[in-house]
C-alpha cells in the first residue's frame, strides 16, 4: 500500500503575506473606483452617448414634480405670465433652450447686448422654469426676462442686484425670482440700509411677487435666512429632498428678533422661511450643453416661482397690484402648503409647509 503523504497546512512567508494583502487591497480599491465611475457616468457621462439627460436625472424630475404637485396641473404652463430672473445670465445655446425667445435681457456686469452665462448658475435656474427638451420646465410658457447681475465667479454687489431688481420692476413683470442671497444689511432696510432689500420692498409695494432663496448655510448656519429673502414682504424659500424632508443645507430663520444686528420679531405671514420646495439633487441643465443634479435653495426658489406662474395663468385676477395683494397671496400659499408630520405651526426650517401647487391653484387644503 502506498504511503499517504499528508498535505501540510499552507504557510505564507512575510513577503507572501504582504503581497497577498496588496492584491486584496488593490481588488477592493478597483471595485470602489468602478462604482464611483459608474455613478458619475450615470449622472453626467451618459449625456456623451445620448441626446438627453441620464435616467437618474429624469427620474428625479418626476419625483419632484409629484412631490410639489406639478403633475396635477399639467394643463398649465405659465402662459400670459411674466417672470424676471436675476442671476448670472442664460446660455441660449443649450439644447433645451434653443427655441426660447426672451422677453428682454440686460447685462449689469459687462453690458453685453446678447444673452450669455459665464458662470452657469443662471442657466440652471432658467432651465428649471422653461427648459423644453431633455428636461421639461415647470412653467415653460412664461414670458421670461433675464437680468445678469452676478459675475462669472457668481458674485454680485448689493447695488448691482438692487439695480437689477429695479429693472425687473420697470418691465411690469408679475414675479421676480431671486435665486441668490447674502447676509442681511447691518442697517435695516426701514432705516435706509441694504439697497437690494429696498429694491425688493419697492417691487412688492408695486404688487410684484418677489421670491428669494433662504440660503445654503444650514450646515454652518449664521442664524437667519439670506437677504433679500429676509425682507418681510418677500417669499423666502427653503429646500427639501425627494422625500419632503428638510435638506441639510437649508438655512434657518430667526423669527424671535435680536438687538444686534437689529432684527424685529417676525409674525404671520412673514416668518422665515415661508415655504419649502425641492432643493436636494434637483435636475438641471448645464451651460454649454448637458444635464445633471444640483442642490440648493436657489432651485427651491424657482419651483415656487413656477407655482405662482401657474396660479396666475389659471386666474389672472389674482395678479398683484399692491403690497396688500401680495400679502393675500402669501396667505393663500400658506393655507395650501403641507406641514410635515407633527407640525402645527411655523417651523424655523420648514416654514409653514411644503409647496403644493395643485392646492395653491385650486384652493386651500383646509
Amino acid at each position: 500500500m502506498d504511503e499517504v503523504i499528508p498535505i501540510p497546512d499552507a504557510e505564507l512567508e512575510p513577503e507572501d503575506e504582504f503581497d497577498f494583502i496588496k492584491k486584496i487591497s488593490t481588488f477592493f480599491v478597483g471595485i470602489v473606483l468602478v462604482c464611483v465611475f459608474w455613478f458619475v457616468f450615470d449622472i453626467f457621462g451618459g449625456d456623451l452617448l445620448s441626446d438627453g439627460p441620464a435616467s437618474i436625472v429624469t427620474s428625479r424630475e418626476a419625483d419632484f414634480d409629484s412631490l410639489a404637485q406639478f403633475d396635477d396641473v399639467r394643463q398649465y404652463d405659465g402662459s400670459g405670465v411674466s417672470v424676471c430672473i436675476v442671476d448670472s445670465g442664460i446660455d441660449m445655446t443649450h439644447p433645451d433652450l434653443v427655441n426660447l425667445e426672451l422677453a428682454s435681457w440686460t447685462d449689469f456686469i459687462q453690458g453685453k447686448p446678447s444673452p450669455y452665462d459665464d458662470n452657469g448658475h443662471g442657466t440652471m435656474m432658467a432651465g428649471i422654469l422653461v427648459a423644453d427638451g431633455g428636461l421639461t420646465g415647470l412653467a415653460r410658457g412664461v414670458d421670461l426676462h433675464v437680468a445678469k447681475a452676478l459675475s462669472g465667479q457668481g458674485n454680485g454687489s448689493d447695488e448691482i442686484i438692487a439695480d437689477a431688481i429695479d429693472w425687473c420692476r420697470t418691465k411690469n413683470v408679475d414675479i421676480i425670482s431671486l435665486s441668490l442671497g447674502g447676509a442681511p444689511g447691518v442697517i435695516p432696510q426701514f432705516f435706509g440700509g441694504d439697497a437690494a432689500e429696498g429694491a425688493a420692498n419697492d417691487a412688492t409695494d408695486a404688487g410684484i411677487v418677489v421670491i428669494a432663496a433662504a440660503g445654503n448655510d444650514g450646515g454652518d448656519d449664521d442664524g437667519d435666512v439670506a437677504s433679500p429673502g429676509s425682507v418681510s414682504s418677500v417669499i423666502c424659500v427653503g429646500g427639501v429632498d425627494a422625500s419632503g424632508n428638510i435638506w441639510e443645507g437649508s438655512s434657518i430663520g430667526d423669527n424671535n428678533g435680536r438687538v444686534w444686528p437689529i432684527l424685529l420679531p417676525r409674525n404671520m405671514p412673514d416668518e422665515k422661511p415661508e415655504i419649502v420646495a425641492p432643493g436636494e439633487d434637483v435636475p438641471v441643465i448645464i451651460a454649454g450643453g448637458g444635464w445633471g443634479l444640483a442642490s440648493g435653495t436657489s432651485a427651491s426658489t424657482v419651483y415656487v416661482t413656477a407655482a405662482f406662474a401657474i396660479l396666475f395663468e389659471a386666474d389672472s385676477s389674482l395678479k398683484g397690484n399692491d403690497a396688500q395683494s401680495v400679502e393675500d397671496l402669501k396667505y393663500r400659499m400658506i393655507d395650501s402648503s403641507r406641514m410635515k408630520e407633527d407640525q402645527n405651526e411655523h417651523d424655523n426650517y420648514y416654514g409653514y409647509g411644503l409647496l403644493q401647487t395643485f392646492e395653491l391653484v385650486n384652493g386651500s387644503q383646509s
